[in-house]
Protein backbone atom coordinates (compact mmCIF):
# COMPACT_ATOMS: atom_id res chain seq x y z
CA UNK A 1 0.00 0.00 0.00
CA UNK A 2 0.97 3.75 -0.62
CA UNK A 3 1.49 5.75 2.10
CA UNK A 4 2.87 9.55 2.60
CA UNK A 5 3.02 11.51 5.79
CA UNK A 6 0.42 15.01 5.34
CA UNK A 7 1.19 18.06 7.31
CA UNK A 8 -1.75 20.19 7.71
CA UNK A 9 -5.30 19.79 7.33
CA UNK A 10 -7.58 22.27 6.52
CA UNK A 11 -10.11 23.12 4.13
CA UNK A 12 -7.52 21.71 1.60
CA UNK A 13 -5.23 19.43 3.12
CA UNK A 14 -8.09 17.81 5.15
CA UNK A 15 -9.62 16.85 1.92
CA UNK A 16 -6.71 16.16 0.53
CA UNK A 17 -6.13 13.01 2.98
CA UNK A 18 -9.81 11.89 2.38
CA UNK A 19 -9.03 11.63 -1.49
CA UNK A 20 -5.59 9.65 -1.13
CA UNK A 21 -7.50 7.41 1.69
CA UNK A 22 -10.44 6.65 -0.16
CA UNK A 23 -7.99 5.90 -3.41
CA UNK A 24 -6.04 3.41 -1.31
CA UNK A 25 -3.33 5.33 0.04
CA UNK A 26 -2.37 5.09 3.76
CA UNK A 27 -2.36 8.72 5.08
CA UNK A 28 -0.51 9.42 8.50
CA UNK A 29 -2.03 12.81 9.21
CA UNK A 30 -1.08 15.29 11.51
CA UNK A 31 -1.85 18.76 12.56
CA UNK A 32 -1.20 21.16 15.17
CA UNK A 33 -4.54 20.73 16.51
CA UNK A 34 -4.50 17.32 17.15
CA UNK A 35 -8.02 16.53 17.65
CA UNK A 36 -8.45 17.41 13.93
CA UNK A 37 -6.35 14.51 12.93
CA UNK A 38 -8.31 12.26 15.25
CA UNK A 39 -11.72 13.30 13.72
CA UNK A 40 -10.38 12.51 9.99
CA UNK A 41 -8.81 9.55 10.86
CA UNK A 42 -12.44 8.51 12.39
CA UNK A 43 -14.12 9.17 9.24
CA UNK A 44 -11.70 7.67 6.92
CA UNK A 45 -10.32 3.87 6.98
CA UNK A 46 -7.02 4.60 5.76
CA UNK A 47 -5.79 7.39 7.91
CA UNK A 48 -3.66 7.56 10.78
CA UNK A 49 -3.99 10.36 13.33
CA UNK A 50 -0.46 11.59 14.60
CA UNK A 51 0.13 13.12 18.01
CA UNK A 52 3.09 15.02 16.88
CA UNK A 53 5.52 15.57 13.83
CA UNK A 54 8.01 12.95 14.84
CA UNK A 55 5.79 10.24 15.40
CA UNK A 56 3.85 10.60 11.69
CA UNK A 57 7.22 10.73 10.68
CA UNK A 58 8.82 7.58 12.70
CA UNK A 59 5.73 5.73 11.27
CA UNK A 60 6.81 6.24 7.61
CA UNK A 61 8.74 3.33 6.46
CA UNK A 62 11.63 4.71 4.56
CA UNK A 63 12.55 6.29 2.22
CA UNK A 64 9.59 8.84 3.50
CA UNK A 65 7.26 11.26 1.37
CA UNK A 66 6.08 14.30 3.54
CA UNK A 67 3.93 16.42 2.00
CA UNK A 68 2.89 20.03 4.01
CA UNK A 69 -0.65 21.64 3.41
CA UNK A 70 0.10 24.78 5.59
CA UNK A 71 -0.16 28.69 4.90
CA UNK A 72 2.83 29.60 2.63
CA UNK A 73 5.61 31.98 4.30
CA UNK A 74 6.61 31.63 7.93
CA UNK A 75 4.20 29.03 9.07
CA UNK A 76 5.73 26.65 6.09
CA UNK A 77 9.44 27.73 6.41
CA UNK A 78 9.24 26.76 10.38
CA UNK A 79 7.12 23.84 9.07
CA UNK A 80 10.31 22.44 6.44
CA UNK A 81 12.79 22.93 8.69
CA UNK A 82 10.92 20.98 11.83
CA UNK A 83 10.42 18.51 9.27
CA UNK A 84 14.25 18.47 8.25
CA UNK A 85 15.71 17.84 11.30
CA UNK A 86 13.27 14.38 11.41
CA UNK A 87 14.14 12.98 8.01
CA UNK A 88 17.18 11.23 6.48
CA UNK A 89 18.72 11.53 3.48
CA UNK A 90 16.53 9.68 0.35
CA UNK A 91 13.34 11.34 2.23
CA UNK A 92 10.95 13.43 0.28
CA UNK A 93 9.56 16.81 1.10
CA UNK A 94 6.49 17.91 -0.49
CA UNK A 95 5.16 21.84 -0.09
CA UNK A 96 1.95 22.41 -1.33
CA UNK A 97 1.27 25.81 0.27
CA UNK A 98 0.39 28.44 -2.50
CA UNK A 99 4.62 29.68 -2.25
CA UNK A 100 6.76 31.96 -3.78
CA UNK A 101 8.72 30.21 -6.31
CA UNK A 102 11.97 31.90 -5.14
CA UNK A 103 11.40 30.66 -1.56
CA UNK A 104 11.19 26.98 -2.91
CA UNK A 105 13.83 27.08 -4.92
CA UNK A 106 16.00 28.45 -2.09
CA UNK A 107 14.26 25.61 0.59
CA UNK A 108 15.20 22.80 -2.00
CA UNK A 109 19.35 24.00 -2.10
CA UNK A 110 19.43 24.24 1.56
CA UNK A 111 17.47 20.21 1.76
CA UNK A 112 19.98 18.85 -1.04
CA UNK A 113 22.64 19.97 0.94
CA UNK A 114 20.90 17.00 3.79
CA UNK A 115 20.37 14.77 0.85
CA UNK A 116 16.87 15.53 1.30
CA UNK A 117 14.52 16.24 -1.73
CA UNK A 118 12.30 18.88 -2.34
CA UNK A 119 9.09 18.78 -4.56
CA UNK A 120 6.88 22.00 -4.97
CA UNK A 121 3.51 21.89 -5.79
CA UNK A 122 0.85 24.07 -6.95
CA UNK A 123 -2.57 23.15 -5.80
CA UNK A 124 -5.83 24.48 -7.28
CA UNK A 125 -9.40 23.18 -6.86
CA UNK A 126 -10.40 24.59 -3.59
CA UNK A 127 -13.00 22.80 -1.61
CA UNK A 128 -14.62 21.07 -4.55
CA UNK A 129 -10.94 18.84 -4.94
CA UNK A 130 -12.30 16.01 -3.10
CA UNK A 131 -15.06 15.21 -5.30
CA UNK A 132 -13.80 16.28 -8.30
CA UNK A 133 -9.72 16.07 -8.04
CA UNK A 134 -7.44 18.39 -8.00
CA UNK A 135 -5.33 20.21 -10.63
CA UNK A 136 -1.57 20.03 -9.82
CA UNK A 137 1.44 21.55 -11.13
CA UNK A 138 4.61 20.09 -10.24
CA UNK A 139 8.33 21.35 -10.28
CA UNK A 140 11.28 19.28 -8.89
CA UNK A 141 13.59 16.56 -10.56
CA UNK A 142 12.18 13.77 -12.68
CA UNK A 143 13.46 11.12 -10.28
CA UNK A 144 11.41 12.78 -7.86
CA UNK A 145 8.23 13.77 -9.93
CA UNK A 146 8.63 9.88 -10.40
CA UNK A 147 8.65 8.42 -7.04
CA UNK A 148 5.53 10.98 -6.20
CA UNK A 149 3.45 10.16 -9.50
CA UNK A 150 1.20 7.77 -7.79
CA UNK A 151 -0.03 10.19 -5.12
CA UNK A 152 -0.60 12.85 -7.52
CA UNK A 153 -2.83 10.64 -9.54
CA UNK A 154 -4.62 9.96 -6.94
CA UNK A 155 -5.51 13.64 -6.29
CA UNK A 156 -6.04 14.60 -9.56
CA UNK A 157 -9.42 14.18 -11.89
CA UNK A 158 -8.03 11.29 -13.41
CA UNK A 159 -4.61 9.35 -13.83
CA UNK A 160 -4.12 11.20 -16.62
CA UNK A 161 -5.04 14.51 -16.48
CA UNK A 162 -5.31 17.10 -13.97
CA UNK A 163 -1.24 16.68 -13.11
CA UNK A 164 1.70 18.35 -14.61
CA UNK A 165 5.30 17.69 -13.97
CA UNK A 166 5.88 21.88 -14.70
CA UNK A 167 9.55 21.83 -14.41
CA UNK A 168 12.46 21.95 -12.44
CA UNK A 169 12.36 23.00 -8.81
CA UNK A 170 10.35 26.22 -8.24
CA UNK A 171 8.10 25.78 -11.46
CA UNK A 172 5.07 24.43 -9.74
CA UNK A 173 4.66 27.25 -7.86
CA UNK A 174 5.28 29.77 -10.25
CA UNK A 175 2.79 27.89 -12.59
CA UNK A 176 0.25 28.13 -9.95
CA UNK A 177 1.38 31.97 -9.45
CA UNK A 178 0.30 33.03 -12.80
CA UNK A 179 -2.80 30.81 -12.86
CA UNK A 180 -4.24 32.42 -10.11
CA UNK A 181 -3.32 35.61 -11.41
CA UNK A 182 -5.64 35.05 -14.37
CA UNK A 183 -7.69 34.01 -11.57
CA UNK A 184 -7.96 37.67 -10.57
CA UNK A 185 -8.51 39.06 -14.12
CA UNK A 186 -11.47 36.76 -14.80
CA UNK A 187 -13.21 37.10 -11.43
CA UNK A 188 -12.99 40.80 -11.98
CA UNK A 189 -14.60 40.61 -15.66
CA UNK A 190 -17.22 38.70 -14.30
CA UNK A 191 -17.72 40.84 -11.25
CA UNK A 192 -18.33 43.84 -13.64
CA UNK A 193 -20.24 42.73 -15.66
CA UNK A 194 -22.53 41.75 -13.32
CA UNK A 195 -22.81 45.28 -11.78
CA UNK A 196 -22.87 46.67 -15.11
CA UNK A 197 -26.50 44.26 -15.41
CA UNK A 198 -27.62 45.66 -12.13
CA UNK A 199 -27.08 49.05 -13.07
CA UNK A 200 -29.41 48.79 -15.59
CA UNK A 201 -32.44 48.90 -13.48
CA UNK A 202 -35.13 49.80 -16.20
CA UNK A 203 -34.85 46.55 -18.06
CA UNK A 204 -35.20 44.84 -14.81
CA UNK A 205 -32.68 41.74 -15.04
CA UNK A 206 -32.63 38.89 -13.66
CA UNK A 207 -29.10 38.04 -13.13
CA UNK A 208 -29.43 34.48 -11.91
CA UNK A 209 -31.31 33.85 -15.23
CA UNK A 210 -28.49 36.12 -17.49
CA UNK A 211 -26.22 33.96 -15.40
CA UNK A 212 -27.46 30.53 -15.73
CA UNK A 213 -28.35 31.35 -19.60
CA UNK A 214 -24.09 32.32 -20.22
CA UNK A 215 -23.33 28.52 -18.65
CA UNK A 216 -24.54 27.26 -21.94
CA UNK A 217 -22.74 27.72 -25.06
CA UNK A 218 -21.36 30.85 -24.20
CA UNK A 219 -17.61 31.57 -24.60
CA UNK A 220 -17.56 33.22 -21.04
CA UNK A 221 -18.64 29.80 -19.85
CA UNK A 222 -16.36 28.73 -16.72
CA UNK A 223 -16.21 27.35 -13.57
CA UNK A 224 -16.36 30.87 -11.80
CA UNK A 225 -19.69 31.49 -13.47
CA UNK A 226 -21.36 28.16 -12.61
CA UNK A 227 -20.22 29.25 -8.78
CA UNK A 228 -21.48 33.18 -9.67
CA UNK A 229 -24.76 31.13 -11.13
CA UNK A 230 -25.22 29.28 -8.38
CA UNK A 231 -25.19 32.17 -5.63
CA UNK A 232 -27.39 34.79 -7.49
CA UNK A 233 -30.08 32.24 -7.79
CA UNK A 234 -30.30 32.37 -4.02
CA UNK A 235 -29.54 36.32 -3.76
CA UNK A 236 -29.22 39.11 -6.09
CA UNK A 237 -28.70 41.85 -3.93
CA UNK A 238 -25.76 40.32 -2.23
CA UNK A 239 -26.88 43.33 0.88
CA UNK A 240 -25.31 41.28 3.61
CA UNK A 241 -21.85 41.10 1.80
CA UNK A 242 -19.58 43.72 2.88
CA UNK A 243 -17.69 44.91 -0.60
CA UNK A 244 -14.27 43.67 0.76
CA UNK A 245 -11.89 41.11 -1.52
CA UNK A 246 -8.98 39.69 0.26
CA UNK A 247 -6.26 39.41 -2.04
CA UNK A 248 -3.45 36.73 -1.45
CA UNK A 249 0.50 36.78 -1.71
CA UNK A 250 -0.22 34.91 -6.10
CA UNK A 251 -1.78 38.28 -7.11
CA UNK A 252 1.01 40.49 -6.00
CA UNK A 253 3.70 38.19 -6.86
CA UNK A 254 2.67 37.95 -10.60
CA UNK A 255 2.07 41.88 -10.67
CA UNK A 256 5.91 41.89 -9.30
CA UNK A 257 6.65 39.00 -11.98
CA UNK A 258 5.48 40.55 -15.04
CA UNK A 259 7.82 44.03 -14.32
CA UNK A 260 10.34 42.14 -13.56
CA UNK A 261 10.22 40.14 -16.74
CA UNK A 262 8.94 43.57 -18.60
CA UNK A 263 5.75 41.59 -19.69
CA UNK A 264 2.78 43.16 -19.67
CA UNK A 265 -0.26 42.05 -17.59
CA UNK A 266 -2.72 45.00 -17.30
CA UNK A 267 -5.83 42.97 -16.81
CA UNK A 268 -4.66 40.46 -13.78
CA UNK A 269 -2.89 44.08 -12.07
CA UNK A 270 -5.72 46.11 -12.75
CA UNK A 271 -7.52 43.19 -10.76
CA UNK A 272 -5.18 43.27 -7.66
CA UNK A 273 -5.50 47.06 -7.62
CA UNK A 274 -9.38 46.23 -7.75
CA UNK A 275 -9.05 44.37 -4.39
CA UNK A 276 -6.87 47.11 -3.05
CA UNK A 277 -9.55 49.34 -3.10
CA UNK A 278 -11.87 47.57 -1.57
CA UNK A 279 -9.80 47.37 1.31
CA UNK A 280 -9.51 50.58 1.70
CA UNK A 281 -6.44 51.64 0.48
CA UNK A 282 -7.83 53.85 -1.91
CA UNK A 283 -9.83 55.78 0.31
CA UNK A 284 -7.06 58.63 1.25
CA UNK A 285 -6.13 59.36 -2.82
CA UNK A 286 -9.90 59.89 -2.77
CA UNK A 287 -10.02 62.33 -0.41
CA UNK A 288 -7.03 64.13 -1.89
CA UNK A 289 -8.81 64.25 -5.75
CA UNK A 290 -12.23 65.76 -3.62
CA UNK A 291 -10.12 68.12 -2.13
CA UNK A 292 -8.16 68.66 -5.41
CA UNK A 293 -12.22 69.52 -6.79
CA UNK A 294 -12.90 71.69 -4.35
CA UNK A 295 -9.77 74.07 -4.87
CA UNK A 296 -9.63 74.39 -8.67
CA UNK A 297 -13.18 74.28 -9.00
CA UNK A 298 -15.06 75.14 -5.87
CA UNK A 299 -16.84 71.64 -5.77
CA UNK A 300 -18.68 70.45 -2.47
CA UNK A 301 -17.02 67.89 -0.33
CA UNK A 302 -19.00 65.14 1.59
CA UNK A 303 -18.20 65.01 4.92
Amino acid sequence: MLEIGLYGLGRMGGNMARRLSRGGVRVLAYNRNVAVAESLAGEEANVVACKSLKEMIQGLATPRIVWLMLPAGDATEQAIRDVAALLSPGDLVVDGANGFYQDAMTRAERLRAQGISFVDVGVSGGVWGLANGYCLMAGGPAEDLERLAPFLKVLAPTPDTGWLHAGPVGAGHFTKMVHNGIEYGMMQALAEGFSLLAAKEEFHLDLAAVAELWRHSSVVRSWLLDLTADFLKHDQKLEAIAPVVADSGEGRWTALESIHLGVPTPVMTQALMARFSSQGKGDYANKVLAMMRKGFGGHAVQK
